[in-house]
């Protein structure tokens, strides 16, 4: 039974119920008796005794289970897998599962608890084994998440808000020089890595473009290349898994690029050996592939781990100096700036989606526009 009195209000008899409601607040709850308050004092006494005995107040809720961060990061990663393309979803499942869950799970540390200090504790450990690159790539990742906590009301503000981030060295690619280029061209010729290494120097083409590269993609009237598919490659649930798409790394890296007469020649002989093989091995052939342009003599389509695996390989044995593959593509873009091709126009080619891209990464190659600034400063000044 909760407590009560009487309370008079406009002449009239009102009862006032006190009680605590499901959140542990006290609460009172008014009601009219229907009776003037002259000669009626009985029988509204009468009325608030049964009104406290009926009246049933809400139950208290549960206490909230304590989450701790790192279970929480699990769900966070389950909540995001069906809103993000699959290949952002396996690189998210990695730092998540591998290394976030576990630095924080040995501490117990509760999601409500977190603080700025314990996230920069993580980062600081984990500057002494990887790049800053790699530390940000996490802090993407839990900024992300405690961002959903907040929005969820769960936590009252982000707290990775407050951390200092490491500085990003600034990255310089390797990349061949003409002689060496040329070099490489010659051995990989009659190689499975011919197409791949003669796309990445030329057009700058990534791993991926070079992979999903389809015959749609070749238009021999209007002598265009388009990169438009992509197959990436990527580790999920502990299986490797091949991702094929329509989609770029972003909306620049779908381009138009002109076909040259080499390339033109090389796809229409490439073209006239795949009916040939087809032909030959009948229904041993393999027809799931059959719209891609860079498969073996059986029909199965190259993979990027292939491109991968046996560049490294090739390079040794013919004793060149070791590059990574996507160092081809630095390869093409020093190759044009010693060209004297403008930034902006490299930032095309290679499919950038931003100048600043194009400009972080190759601006110490760019000495022709400092050459010129160089002249322009001689011109100006007599020395």
């Amino acid at each position: 039974m909760v407590p009560g009195h009487l309370q008079i209000k406009g002449n009239y008899y009102y009862t006032v119920l006190n009680y605590v409601d499901e959140d542990g607040n006290r609460r009172t709850k008014w009601q009219t008796t229907g009776l003037l308050s002259k000669n009626n004092k009985k029988r509204a006494e009468a009325i608030l005794m049964e009104r406290r005995i009926e009246f049933l107040p809400p139950e208290p809720k549960a206490p909230l289970e304590e989450t701790t961060f790192a279970d929480f990061m699990l769900e966070w990663l389950e909540h995001v897998r069906h809103t993000i393309e699959t290949v952002t979803y396996a690189s998210y499942s990695l730092n998540v599962k591998e290394i976030i869950v576990p630095f924080f799970r040995k501490r117990n540390i509760l999601l409500r608890e977190l603080t700025a200090h314990d996230i920069q504790k993580f980062y600081n450990e984990r500057l002494k084994t990887v790049k800053a690159s790699s530390v940000k790539r996490y802090h993407a990742n839990i900024h992300k998440a405690l961002k959903y906590a907040v929005k969820m009301e769960m936590i009252p503000y982000n707290p990775a808000d407050r951390v200092d981030l490491p500085k990003q060295e600034r990255f310089i690619g390797s990349f061949y020089d003409t002689d060496e280029a040329q070099k490489l061209l010659e051995v990989v010729k009659g190689t499975k890595l011919e197409l791949a290494v003669t796309l990445a120097l030329f057009y700058g083409l990534r791993r991926s473009e070079i992979v999903g590269l389809r015959w749609d993609a070749i238009d021999f009237k209007s002598d265009t290349i388009t990169i438009k598919h992509t197959v990436t490659t990527c580790h999920l649930d502990g299986k490797t898994t091949l991702i094929a798409s329509d989609r770029g790394k972003s909306k620049a890296s779908l381009r138009t690029l002109p076909l040259m007469p080499k390339f033109k020649e090389i796809l229409l002989a490439m073209k006239e050996e795949q009916a040939k093989y087809r032909k030959m091995c009948g229904r041993s052939y393999n027809v799931e592939f059959l719209d891609y342009i860079y498969v073996d003599e059986m029909g199965t389509r190259i993979s990027p781990g292939y491109i991968t695996g046996t560049f490294p390989k090739l390079l040794e044995k013919h004793g060149l100096r070791h590059i990574r593959f996507h160092d081809l593509r630095h390869t093409a873009a020093s190759l044009l700036l010693a060209s004297g091709v403008p930034m902006k126009q490299i930032q095309e080619w290679l499919g950038h989606s931003d100048f600043s891209t194009t400009a972080n990464i190759y601006a110490h190659l760019d000495y022709s526009s400092k050459l010129q600034s160089a002249k322009a400063m001689e011109k100006s000044l007599k020395f």
